[in-house]
Protein backbone atom coordinates (compact mmCIF):
# COMPACT_ATOMS: atom_id res chain seq x y z
CA UNK A 1 0.00 0.00 0.00
CA UNK A 2 2.86 2.38 0.89
CA UNK A 3 4.58 1.63 -2.43
CA UNK A 4 1.35 2.29 -4.31
CA UNK A 5 0.92 5.56 -2.44
CA UNK A 6 4.48 6.64 -3.30
CA UNK A 7 3.95 5.71 -6.95
CA UNK A 8 0.72 7.70 -7.03
CA UNK A 9 2.45 10.73 -5.48
CA UNK A 10 5.27 10.50 -8.04
CA UNK A 11 2.75 10.22 -10.87
CA UNK A 12 0.81 13.26 -9.66
CA UNK A 13 4.05 15.24 -9.34
CA UNK A 14 5.11 14.38 -12.90
CA UNK A 15 1.59 15.17 -14.15
CA UNK A 16 1.69 18.54 -12.39
CA UNK A 17 5.07 19.42 -13.95
CA UNK A 18 3.83 18.32 -17.38
CA UNK A 19 0.69 20.45 -17.00
CA UNK A 20 2.73 23.50 -15.95
CA UNK A 21 5.06 23.04 -18.93
CA UNK A 22 2.09 22.73 -21.31
CA UNK A 23 0.59 25.91 -19.88
CA UNK A 24 3.89 27.76 -20.31
CA UNK A 25 3.89 26.76 -23.97
CA UNK A 26 0.47 28.34 -24.52
CA UNK A 27 0.38 32.12 -24.88
CA UNK A 28 -3.00 33.86 -24.90
CA UNK A 29 -3.80 37.27 -26.36
CA UNK A 30 -7.00 39.20 -25.65
CA UNK A 31 -7.43 42.60 -27.28
CA UNK A 32 -10.41 44.91 -27.61
CA UNK A 33 -11.84 46.97 -30.44
CA UNK A 34 -10.02 50.31 -30.69
CA UNK A 35 -6.75 49.03 -29.30
CA UNK A 36 -3.66 49.01 -31.51
CA UNK A 37 -1.71 45.78 -32.03
CA UNK A 38 2.03 46.02 -32.69
CA UNK A 39 3.95 43.12 -34.21
CA UNK A 40 7.72 43.59 -34.43
CA UNK A 41 10.28 41.35 -36.13
CA UNK A 42 13.77 41.84 -34.71
CA UNK A 43 17.42 41.04 -35.27
CA UNK A 44 19.52 42.10 -32.28
CA UNK A 45 23.07 43.28 -32.76
CA UNK A 46 25.62 41.23 -30.78
CA UNK A 47 27.16 42.32 -27.46
CA UNK A 48 24.49 44.92 -26.71
CA UNK A 49 23.01 43.53 -23.49
CA UNK A 50 23.98 46.53 -21.34
CA UNK A 51 22.58 48.99 -23.86
CA UNK A 52 19.43 46.88 -24.14
CA UNK A 53 18.82 47.03 -20.39
CA UNK A 54 19.36 50.79 -20.43
CA UNK A 55 16.93 51.15 -23.36
CA UNK A 56 14.17 49.26 -21.57
CA UNK A 57 14.79 51.18 -18.36
CA UNK A 58 14.38 54.52 -20.17
CA UNK A 59 11.68 53.67 -22.70
CA UNK A 60 9.30 51.21 -21.06
CA UNK A 61 8.10 53.47 -18.22
CA UNK A 62 7.17 56.15 -20.76
CA UNK A 63 5.49 53.60 -23.04
CA UNK A 64 3.48 51.95 -20.27
CA UNK A 65 2.44 55.32 -18.84
CA UNK A 66 1.00 56.08 -22.27
CA UNK A 67 -0.98 52.86 -22.57
CA UNK A 68 1.50 50.28 -23.86
CA UNK A 69 0.91 46.67 -22.82
CA UNK A 70 3.81 44.27 -23.51
CA UNK A 71 2.78 40.77 -24.59
CA UNK A 72 4.59 37.44 -25.00
CA UNK A 73 7.09 37.16 -27.83
CA UNK A 74 8.49 34.20 -29.74
CA UNK A 75 11.75 33.10 -31.27
CA UNK A 76 11.90 32.25 -34.95
CA UNK A 77 13.07 28.69 -35.53
CA UNK A 78 13.53 28.73 -39.30
CA UNK A 79 12.41 30.36 -42.53
CA UNK A 80 10.58 28.68 -45.38
CA UNK A 81 9.95 31.49 -47.89
CA UNK A 82 11.31 34.98 -48.47
CA UNK A 83 14.55 36.84 -47.94
CA UNK A 84 13.99 38.33 -44.46
CA UNK A 85 15.26 36.24 -41.54
CA UNK A 86 14.35 37.75 -38.16
CA UNK A 87 15.44 36.21 -34.86
CA UNK A 88 12.23 36.97 -32.98
CA UNK A 89 8.63 38.13 -33.20
CA UNK A 90 7.34 40.47 -30.48
CA UNK A 91 3.73 41.38 -29.67
CA UNK A 92 2.41 44.39 -27.79
CA UNK A 93 -0.63 46.64 -27.83
CA UNK A 94 -1.64 50.22 -27.09
CA UNK A 95 -4.87 51.24 -25.42
CA UNK A 96 -5.69 53.46 -28.40
CA UNK A 97 -4.18 55.05 -31.47
CA UNK A 98 -3.97 58.36 -29.58
CA UNK A 99 -1.99 56.75 -26.75
CA UNK A 100 0.47 55.36 -29.30
CA UNK A 101 0.89 58.78 -30.91
CA UNK A 102 1.28 60.47 -27.52
CA UNK A 103 4.10 58.10 -26.57
CA UNK A 104 6.03 58.82 -29.77
CA UNK A 105 5.72 62.55 -29.20
CA UNK A 106 6.78 62.31 -25.54
CA UNK A 107 9.69 59.90 -26.04
CA UNK A 108 11.24 62.09 -28.74
CA UNK A 109 11.26 64.95 -26.24
CA UNK A 110 12.57 63.00 -23.24
CA UNK A 111 14.97 60.84 -25.27
CA UNK A 112 16.03 62.68 -28.45
CA UNK A 113 18.26 59.81 -29.60
CA UNK A 114 15.41 57.27 -29.27
CA UNK A 115 15.52 56.12 -32.90
CA UNK A 116 19.33 55.99 -32.93
CA UNK A 117 19.28 53.77 -29.85
CA UNK A 118 17.01 51.36 -31.68
CA UNK A 119 19.33 51.30 -34.69
CA UNK A 120 22.29 50.63 -32.41
CA UNK A 121 20.51 47.73 -30.70
CA UNK A 122 18.82 46.05 -33.64
CA UNK A 123 20.08 45.53 -37.17
CA UNK A 124 16.43 45.16 -38.23
CA UNK A 125 13.34 46.48 -36.44
CA UNK A 126 10.41 45.65 -38.70
CA UNK A 127 7.17 47.02 -37.24
CA UNK A 128 3.55 46.78 -38.36
CA UNK A 129 0.57 47.97 -36.35
CA UNK A 130 -3.17 47.49 -36.73
CA UNK A 131 -5.92 49.60 -35.16
CA UNK A 132 -8.44 46.89 -34.32
CA UNK A 133 -11.95 47.22 -35.74
CA UNK A 134 -13.25 44.40 -33.52
CA UNK A 135 -12.19 42.34 -30.51
CA UNK A 136 -9.31 39.93 -31.14
CA UNK A 137 -8.52 36.87 -29.02
CA UNK A 138 -6.18 34.04 -29.95
CA UNK A 139 -3.74 31.53 -28.47
CA UNK A 140 -0.36 30.38 -29.72
CA UNK A 141 0.44 26.83 -28.59
CA UNK A 142 4.13 26.06 -28.98
CA UNK A 143 3.42 22.34 -28.67
CA UNK A 144 2.01 22.71 -32.19
CA UNK A 145 3.67 23.86 -35.43
CA UNK A 146 3.06 27.60 -35.85
CA UNK A 147 3.67 29.28 -39.20
CA UNK A 148 3.67 33.05 -39.78
CA UNK A 149 3.12 34.11 -43.39
CA UNK A 150 3.29 37.69 -44.71
CA UNK A 151 2.17 38.46 -48.26
CA UNK A 152 2.50 41.61 -50.35
CA UNK A 153 0.04 41.94 -53.24
CA UNK A 154 1.04 42.55 -56.82
CA UNK A 155 -2.49 43.30 -58.01
CA UNK A 156 -5.58 43.42 -55.77
CA UNK A 157 -8.12 41.24 -57.56
CA UNK A 158 -5.56 38.56 -58.53
CA UNK A 159 -4.18 38.51 -55.01
CA UNK A 160 -7.66 38.13 -53.52
CA UNK A 161 -8.19 35.00 -55.64
CA UNK A 162 -4.77 33.70 -54.59
CA UNK A 163 -5.44 34.41 -50.90
CA UNK A 164 -8.81 32.62 -50.95
CA UNK A 165 -7.30 29.64 -52.74
CA UNK A 166 -4.33 29.63 -50.34
CA UNK A 167 -6.62 29.62 -47.30
CA UNK A 168 -8.85 26.87 -48.69
CA UNK A 169 -5.90 24.62 -49.42
CA UNK A 170 -4.36 25.34 -46.01
CA UNK A 171 -7.59 24.33 -44.24
CA UNK A 172 -7.86 21.21 -46.39
CA UNK A 173 -4.41 20.23 -45.13
CA UNK A 174 -5.35 20.77 -41.48
CA UNK A 175 -4.40 24.38 -40.79
CA UNK A 176 -6.13 26.30 -38.00
CA UNK A 177 -6.14 30.09 -38.41
CA UNK A 178 -4.99 31.75 -35.18
CA UNK A 179 -4.84 35.36 -36.35
CA UNK A 180 -5.45 37.06 -39.71
CA UNK A 181 -4.57 40.73 -40.26
CA UNK A 182 -5.02 43.24 -43.10
CA UNK A 183 -4.78 47.02 -43.51
CA UNK A 184 -1.81 47.58 -41.24
CA UNK A 185 0.65 50.48 -41.16
CA UNK A 186 4.37 50.94 -40.58
CA UNK A 187 6.12 54.04 -39.21
CA UNK A 188 8.79 55.73 -41.30
CA UNK A 189 12.12 53.98 -40.78
CA UNK A 190 10.56 50.68 -39.62
CA UNK A 191 8.77 49.63 -42.77
CA UNK A 192 7.32 46.13 -42.84
CA UNK A 193 3.74 46.39 -43.97
CA UNK A 194 2.39 43.24 -45.63
CA UNK A 195 -1.02 43.37 -47.28
CA UNK A 196 -1.88 40.13 -45.49
CA UNK A 197 -0.38 38.57 -42.36
CA UNK A 198 -1.64 35.25 -41.05
CA UNK A 199 -0.57 32.86 -38.30
CA UNK A 200 -1.63 29.24 -38.86
CA UNK A 201 -1.36 26.34 -36.44
CA UNK A 202 -0.55 22.86 -37.75
CA UNK A 203 -0.57 19.61 -35.83
CA UNK A 204 3.05 18.94 -36.79
CA UNK A 205 5.73 19.74 -39.36
CA UNK A 206 4.70 16.86 -41.61
CA UNK A 207 1.16 18.20 -42.06
CA UNK A 208 2.53 21.66 -42.89
CA UNK A 209 5.00 20.26 -45.43
CA UNK A 210 2.20 18.62 -47.40
CA UNK A 211 0.52 22.00 -47.76
CA UNK A 212 3.85 23.74 -48.40
CA UNK A 213 4.49 21.54 -51.44
CA UNK A 214 1.02 22.39 -52.76
CA UNK A 215 1.54 26.09 -52.01
CA UNK A 216 4.70 26.29 -54.10
CA UNK A 217 2.84 24.91 -57.13
CA UNK A 218 0.06 27.53 -56.94
CA UNK A 219 -0.31 30.38 -59.42
CA UNK A 220 1.44 33.32 -57.71
CA UNK A 221 0.52 35.95 -60.27
CA UNK A 222 -1.13 38.19 -57.66
CA UNK A 223 1.82 37.92 -55.23
CA UNK A 224 4.57 40.53 -55.15
CA UNK A 225 6.53 39.10 -52.22
CA UNK A 226 6.26 36.66 -49.30
CA UNK A 227 8.01 36.01 -46.01
CA UNK A 228 7.30 32.90 -43.96
CA UNK A 229 8.65 31.86 -40.56
CA UNK A 230 8.25 29.01 -38.10
CA UNK A 231 7.89 30.05 -34.44
CA UNK A 232 9.56 28.36 -31.49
Amino acid sequence: MKLLKNQLSSFLFVLCIATMTAQENKKSFNLKKGQVLDIIFLNQNPNKDDLLQEYFKLVFPVAQKNGYNPQPGFGVEKYTQGNYHPQSMVFGYWNSFDSRSKFLSEIKTSLPDFHKRRRDLWSTFALTYWELKKDLSFEINLNKYNVVTAYWANESSSFLKFKNNWNNKAKQHGAVIKVELVNGASPFGYYYNPDYLIINEWENEASFKKFYETNLKMDHYGVKHVNQFILK
